[in-house]
C-alpha cells in the first residue's frame, strides 16, 4: 500500500521521541503522506491533529467532509470532525488535544510543543499558536522528513511509474524539438505529451535553447530554435499516485558548437560518477564531489551553479539534498535526482539528470534512458 495505517503510529513514536505533543498538518505532501488524502490547499481550515499518542483528528470544512470520507483517510482510523463556514475551527484543534498524550505518556496538562507543516499558510500558523498560547511551535519536518526519506517498495514503484511516464516523453522529443519553433511551442507539445504519458499534473516545463541553457530555471519563451542550438528540455510532473517524475536531458538540434560538446563530454562523465557513488553509507556531500571534482578538474567549476540533487517523492523537492558538504549518510530507500550541469553565460548550458534510489546493493536508476548527447 502506498498510504499505509501504520504510518500514524510510526509517526506518533517519531512525535514522541521529538518531544513534541501533536503535529498540526494542514493540506500538502505530508497530510498526503500520512493519510492518504489530497486536501484542497484553502483559507478554510484543514487540520490532521496527531497526537504523540491517542486518537489522531482529521478537521475538515463541512463542503470537504464527503471528499475526507471516501479518501484513503478512512482506512487510517482518524476522526473526520467539521466546521461550518463562519464558525471558527480553531478551538476544534485544542479539543482535539485535551485527550492527547504526551511523549511521556501524560494525558493531561498544557501542550507544551506542536510541530506545524513546513508549509502552512502564515493565517493559520498565527491563528493557531492564538488558539495555542502556551505551546512553542517548531517544525513538523523534523520529525516527517527523516520517515519520508526512507521510500518503501511500494513508493519505489510509484517513482519507477513516475520515471517510466516522463521517460516516455523524453522519447518523442524529435516530433517536436526542430529548428524554426519556439520554446514556448514545443514546451506546449511537451505538456500535453506528460498528461498523455499518465501524469495527473504537469509542475513544469523547461525547454531552453542556446544562450538561454545557460539558466538553470528558464522554463520557456518565444525564442525561435535555430540550427545548431543545443536545448535542455528539463520535465516532469506528478502521478495520479502523488508521486512526482522529473527528468532532463539535454539536445542538440544540428551540429552544436565544438566547445558545447568538449563540455558536455566531461558533464557527461561526470554524472555518471555520481550515479556509480551513490551506495549505503556514502554521504550526501560525497555524491556531489563525485560530480563536481570531474567538472572543478576540467575547468568548468564556476560554470556547476547549483547543487548535485535534491529527494523527490510526493515532492517534486524534498530531503535529503545532494549538496557539497552535506554528512548526511545514505540509507537504503532514499530517492534523489542526479543532475550536475555546465552553464554558460550568454553562450549554452547542459544538464543531464536521473532520478536514483539508494538500495542496498548499491543505485538503481529510475530514469533509463542513455545520458549521451542527443542529436536531432
Amino acid at each position: 500500500m502506498l498510504y499505509p495505517p501504520e504510518r500514524l503510529a510510526g509517526a506518533q513514536h517519531a512525535i514522541a521521541a521529538a518531544g513534541l505533543d501533536a503535529l498540526l498538518i494542514t493540506p500538502g505532501s505530508d497530510l498526503r503522506y500520512l493519510t492518504g488524502y489530497d486536501a484542497h490547499v484553502l483559507e478554510r481550515l484543514t487540520c490532521l491533529v496527531v497526537p504523540a499518542s491517542g486518537q489522531s483528528t482529521l478537521i475538515v470544512p463541512r463542503l470537504e467532509r464527503p471528499a475526507a470520507e471516501t479518501s484513503p483517510a478512512r482506512g487510517t482510523g482518524v476522526q473526520i470532525v467539521d466546521h461550518v463556514d463562519g464558525s471558527d475551527p480553531y478551538p476544534l484543534v485544542v479539543k482535539a488535544l485535551s485527550g492527547r498524550g504526551s511523549g511521556a505518556g501524560n494525558k493531561s496538562g498544557p501542550v507544551g510543543a506542536v510541530g506545524l507543516s513546513d508549509r502552512m499558510w502564515a493565517m493559520h500558523a498565527l491563528a493557531l499558536r492564538d488558539a495555542l498560547p502556551g505551546a512553542r511551535q517548531r517544525l513538523a519536518g523534523e520529525v516527517l522528513a527523516p520517515l519520508r526519506m526512507r521510500k518503501t517498495p511500494a513508493e519505489v514503484a510509484a517513482l519507477r511509474e513516475a520515471g517510466a511516464a516522463i521517460d516516455a516523453v523524453h522519447e518523442r522529443m524529435g516530433e517536436w524539438l526542430r529548428p524554426g519553433r519556439t520554446e514556448a511551442q514545443v514546451g506546449a507539445d511537451i505538456a500535453g505529451a506528460i498528461r498523455d504519458a499518465g501524469h495527473a499534473t504537469v509542475d513544469f516545463v523547461i525547454v531552453a535553447s542556446g544562450p538561454n541553457g545557460a539558466s538553470p530555471h528558464h522554463g520557456t519563451s518565444d525564442r525561435v530554435i535555430a540550427v545548431g542550438d543545443p536545448v535542455v528540455v528539463d520535465i516532469g510532473g506528478t502521478m495520479p499516485s502523488g508521486y512526482c517524475s522529473d527528468s532532463t536531458r539535454t539536445y542538440a538540434v544540428g551540429a552544436p558548437p565544438p566547445d558545447f560538446v568538449a563540455y558536455y563530454e566531461v558533464l557527461y562523465a561526470a554524472q555518471r560518477a555520481a550515479v556509480a557513488a551513490v551506495r549505503p553509507g556514502v554521504t550526501a556531500g560525497a555524491v556531489d564531489a563525485a560530480a563536481r571534482s570531474l567538472i572543478d578538474d576540467a575547468g568548468y567549476g564556476e560554470a556547476f551553479l547549483h547543487r548535485t540533487g535534491h529527494g523527490i517523492g510526493l515532492d517534486g523537492h524534498e530531503e535529503p539534498y545532494i549538496v557539497a558538504g552535506d554528512e548526511r549518510v545514505l540509507e537504503p530507500g532514499m530517492a534523489f535526482s542526479v543532475e550536475p550541469g555546465i552553464y554558460l553565460a550568454g553562450r549554452h548550458g547542459a544538464r543531464i539528470e536521473d532520478i536514483v534510489v539508494c538500495t542496498e546493493a548499491g543505485v538503481d536508476r529510475l530514469n533509463t534512458l542513455p545520458t549521451e548527447l542527443v542529436a536531432l
